[in-house]
């Protein structure tokens, strides 16, 4: 199965890249406050929180879900074509 697949335009690969870190970052943001209140309700001692340059696996986690978010993102834009206007008078 070939697909006739174009090369993906620079702009949308920026685009693609500024969004996987912006994601990646309210995730990781979203999972410590997650794992910070399970830790203050029910007594665990889990080693995420928000203090990336204290904590390495803070760090780790942070890294992976950026660069995630960054893969994914770059391969959406990859795998699915430019949308184009229907008609050619259109600018």
């Amino acid at each position: 199965m070939t697909e006739n697949v174009q090369k993906p335009n620079a702009l949308r690969l920026v685009a693609a890249v500024i969004l996987g870190i912006i994601v990646g970052a309210i995730l990781f943001l979203v999972i410590a406050l997650v794992i910070g209140a399970l830790n203050d309700k029910a007594g665990l001692n889990i080693p995420i929180n928000m203090l990336i340059a204290e904590n390495i696996f803070s760090l780790v986690l942070l890294i992976i879900l950026v660069a995630a978010s960054v893969w994914y993102f770059w391969w959406k834009v990859c795998t699915t074509p430019p949308t184009e206007p229907e008609n050619d008078d259109i600018p």
